[in-house]
């Protein structure tokens, strides 16, 4: 059986993984940071959030913060496992129906485990 893709094609997606990986932890370094930030200036602050004008939008912030966090770490782990299944015979092909996912959208989102139609219906 040829494989799917040639080993420079292969290269190719590792390294567009290791790009993400890397943009994925600056973001999450950046993330924490913003964190510890509303924390801290939270923590200067001896009003609570009812009574204070500030106190929904520092909620809100953290709020947000915490789900772009979380988003993150997802993605991180999408994106290494990828890694992982890079050049196996799982990597590129749908984990629900088993067909190859399209080149384009693995370009696209080469941590990609389901093709368009599953992911359109998951």
């Amino acid at each position: 059986m040829t494989p799917r893709f040639t080993d420079a094609r292969l290269e190719q997606f590792r390294e567009q993984l290791l790009a993400e990986r890397e943009s994925t932890l600056r973001l999450m370094a950046g993330l924490g940071e913003d964190i510890r930030r509303i924390v801290d200036a939270r923590q200067d602050s001896n009003v609570d959030d009812e009574h204070d004008p500030e106190g929904s939008t520092i909620a809100f912030e953290r709020s947000q913060s915490d789900a772009l966090l979380r988003q993150s770490r997802s993605r991180l782990a999408e994106t290494d496992a990828a890694l992982l299944r890079l050049g196996a015979p799982g990597f590129g092909v749908c984990e629900s129906c088993g067909r190859d996912i399209p080149e384009a959208r693995l370009e696209a989102r080469p941590w990609a485990t389901l093709c368009v139609d599953c992911a359109s219906r998951a």
